[in-house]
C-alpha cells in the first residue's frame, strides 16, 4: 500500500490567514467593479456624445454631395457660363510609397515639379490632402490607370466660360471651390449655388466605403440665370473697344448698350480684360469693370441736361439766340474759353458747337438747387440699383457749398463725377421722352417704366439737339452711322492727377441714342488716355459708338430710317473742355 500524506504536517496549511488580509481582497475587488462601473456609467451616460462624436471621426464620414451650379445664359439662351465634370486628386500620404516610379509620371500628367509633388505627399495630415483640383477628364483617367497605392479621386464640377475674354466682366468666375468670386457669379452666386447633398457612411482605413449609415440627402441643383446681354452684341463691342484702345494705345475702354424700351443692358465691356477660363496671374487692371466702377469727370456730356433744363423753365427756346463772342467769359475771376470761338448761337447751336460759354450763360440763370435736383433726378450721385459688386455712385456735392464758378464748371460737366453706367442711364431720359428708367442686367421683355424728369416735348427738343450734334458740323459727326439717324454727344476731359488736372492725359467719350425719332439704343463709349495724336471724344470714341450702333440695330431687326449709303461727313468741330 502507498504512503499517505499528512496534510496537516504542511507549515503552509497549517498557519491561519489572517482575516484582514481576505477583507482586503473582497473590498479592492470591490473597488475595482465599481471603478468600471462608474466608467460604464460615464461612457455610457454622461460622456457618451463625445465618445460617440470620437467613435464617429475614426471611422464615419460625411460625404457632400455637391450641387450642380445653375447656367448663365443671355437673353437667346445661349450659354455664358456652365459647370462640367472634373475629378480633383487627393491622397493618403501615409500610403504612398515615395519610391513608386510612376510618381514622375503623376507629376508630369498634373503639370507640377516632382519636388513639389513630394512636398505635398510629406504634408502633416497622414490621412488626407488636395494633391491638385479640378483636371479635365481624360488626365483624370490616366492618373488613374497608373494605379498609384493612396492616390484617389474625387468628383467635382468645374466652371467654363465659352465667350472667354469678350464678357469676362459681365460673368465674372467662380474659385475653385465653385464660390463666385467677379461679375454675376459673384452678384448672383446664392441663387446659381443650389444647395448641397450629403451622404453619411463608414468608411475603411483605405478610404473605401463600407456601408451608408442613413439616407442620403440629395443636392438641389441651382437654377440658369438668364441675363440680358446679347452675347453677339456683347462680342462686336468688345471687338470693336479693343480696336479703338490699340489704335490710339489708350490705357483701357469701355462701353454699355442699353434697350431703351425694357431698360436691358444689351452689352457691356472693358478693355484690358482676362480670360475667365484661365484664371492665373490675373490683375487688378484686367479684373476692374470700369463701366461700374471707375467714375470721371463727364464733361460736355452734360450740357443736354442744362439745355433741357433751361427749357422746361421757360428760359429759352430752342432758337433762342446767346451771344458767345468773343469766345470766354469770366466768372469769379477765372475765365472759361470755347475752343472756337463764335458770335451768336441759337440754343440748339450751342449743343450742336459744345460751346462753353453758351452753357455757362443758361446755366447761370438758373439757381444751384435747381441744377443739383436736377442732376440727381437724372441719376448722378446715386448708386446704381443694379446687383453688381464695386458699382460706385459718383459725386455730386450739395448744392449750398457751390461757388458761382463752380456752378458755371458743373454746367459743362466739371466738378462732378460720373460712371459710364450712370451715364447711359442717364441719357434714357432723352431717349425715353424725359423719362429716366432703370437698367437691368436680368433679361426682361417687358415695356419699363420710368420716372419723369423732363416734359416729352423739352426732351425730344433736346433729342434733336444731340441729332444737330452727331451731324455734319457737330462736334461728333463721326458717330453717324449708315442706314440709321443717331444723336449723341461727345466729351473730352484732362484727368485729375493729385490735386490738378494732368496736362497731357485725357477720358474721350461719347453717348448717345438711335434711330433719332424713335430710339431703341442708348451707348455710351469711352477711352483712357489715347496717346496715339488724337484724344477728342469725337474722333476717337464716337467711331466705336458708330459702328456698335449699326451692328446692334440690325440684330435686334430695327428697320433703317435712312438711306442706306454712306454718309457725308463734314470736317468735325472740336468740343471744348
Amino acid at each position: 500500500m502507498g504512503r499517505s500524506i499528512n496534510y496537516s504536517a504542511s507549515p503552509l496549511l497549517a498557519s491561519r490567514t489572517p482575516v484582514w488580509r481576505s477583507k482586503f481582497i473582497v473590498a479592492a475587488l470591490a473597488v475595482a467593479f465599481a471603478g468600471l462601473a462608474g466608467r460604464a456609467a460615464y461612457v455610457q451616460v454622461i460622456g457618451n456624445d463625445f465618445f460617440q462624436r470620437q467613435g464617429e471621426v475614426r471611422f464615419a464620414r460625411t460625404l457632400e454631395l455637391p450641387a450642380n451650379r445653375g447656367r448663365v445664359l443671355d437673353r437667346n439662351g445661349l450659354i455664358l457660363a456652365s459647370s462640367v465634370v472634373a475629378q480633383s486628386i487627393w491622397a493618403i500620404p501615409e500610403d504612398v510609397d515615395r519610391a513608386d516610379p510612376n510618381l514622375r509620371q503623376l507629376a508630369k500628367l498634373l503639370e507640377m515639379p516632382l519636388a513639389d509633388l513630394r512636398k505635398r505627399l510629406s504634408a502633416e495630415d497622414k490621412t488626407f490632402v488636395w494633391v491638385k483640383r479640378q483636371v479635365d477628364e481624360p488626365v483624370a483617367k490616366e492618373i488613374a490607370a497608373l494605379g498609384i497605392k493612396g492616390i484617389y479621386q474625387r468628383r467635382e464640377y468645374k466652371r467654363q466660360y465659352p465667350e472667354g475674354e469678350a464678357a469676362a466682366h459681365v460673368v465674372g468666375f467662380t474659385n475653385v471651390e465653385d464660390i463666385g468670386q467677379e461679375g454675376v457669379e459673384l452678384a448672383f452666386n446664392k441663387q446659381l449655388a443650389g444647395k448641397s447633398g450629403s451622404r453619411r457612411v463608414i468608411k475603411d482605413r483605405l478610404g473605401r466605403v463600407v456601408e451608408d449609415v442613413r439616407d442620403v440627402v440629395p443636392p438641389v441643383d441651382g437654377p440658369d440665370l438668364q441675363l440680358s446681354i446679347d452675347s453677339k452684341v456683347q462680342y462686336f463691342a468688345y471687338q470693336k473697344l479693343k480696336d479703338a484702345v490699340l489704335l490710339h494705345k489708350a490705357h483701357a475702354g469701355s462701353v454699355i448698350v442699353v434697350d431703351t424700351l425694357t431698360g436691358e443692358v444689351l452689352a457691356l465691356a472693358n478693355y484690358p480684360s482676362y480670360n475667365p477660363n484661365r484664371r492665373t496671374n490675373l490683375t487688378g487692371e484686367q479684373l476692374r469693370n470700369r463701366v461700374l466702377t471707375d467714375s470721371f469727370e463727364p464733361g460736355s456730356t452734360m450740357k443736354p441736361f442744362i439745355a433741357a433744363l433751361a427749357l422746361e423753365k421757360g428760359l429759352v427756346t430752342p432758337n433762342t439766340p446767346i451771344h458767345t463772342a468773343p469766345g470766354r467769359i469770366t466768372i469769379g475771376g477765372s475765365t472759361i474759353s470755347d475752343s472756337h470761338p463764335n458770335d451768336v448761337l441759337t440754343v440748339s447751336q450751342v449743343i450742336q458747337k459744345s460751346s462753353n460759354v453758351g452753357t455757362v450763360k443758361m446755366a447761370m440763370q438758373m439757381s444751384p438747387r435747381e441744377m443739383w435736383e436736377t442732376y440727381a433726378q437724372a441719376g448722378f450721385g446715386q448708386k446704381p440699383q443694379v446687383p453688381f459688386p464695386g458699382a460706385v455712385s459718383g459725386r455730386l456735392r450739395p448744392y449750398k457749398s457751390w461757388r458761382p464758378i463752380e456752378q458755371a464748371t458743373m454746367s459743362y460737366g466739371y466738378g462732378l463725377s460720373s460712371s459710364l453706367f450712370q451715364l447711359s442711364q442717364a441719357y434714357t431720359i432723352f431717349a425715353r421722352d424725359g423719362e429716366l428708367i432703370p437698367l437691368t442686367l436680368q433679361k426682361s421683355e417687358e415695356h419699363t417704366a420710368g420716372v419723369r424728369v423732363f416734359s416729352p416735348k423739352n426732351a425730344i427738343a433736346v433729342r434733336q439737339m444731340l441729332g444737330l450734334a452727331a451731324g455734319p458740323g457737330g462736334t461728333g459727326s463721326r458717330a453717324q452711322t449708315m442706314g440709321y439717324s443717331v444723336g449723341g454727344k461727345s466729351g473730352t476731359a484732362h484727368k485729375q492727377e493729385g490735386k490738378g488736372y494732368a496736362a497731357k492725359k485725357y477720358r474721350s467719350w461719347f453717348v448717345g441714342l438711335a434711330p433719332v425719332e424713335a430710339p431703341r439704343i442708348v451707348v455710351a463709349v469711352m477711352i483712357d488716355e489715347p496717346s496715339n495724336g488724337q484724344y477728342f471724344g469725337g474722333l476717337v470714341a464716337a467711331p466705336v459708338f458708330s459702328e456698335t450702333v449699326q451692328q446692334t440695330l440690325r440684330i435686334m431687326g430695327v428697320q433703317p430710317d435712312m438711306n442706306v449709303k454712306p454718309q457725308i461727313v463734314a470736317e468735325m468741330v472740336e468740343e471744348s473742355f
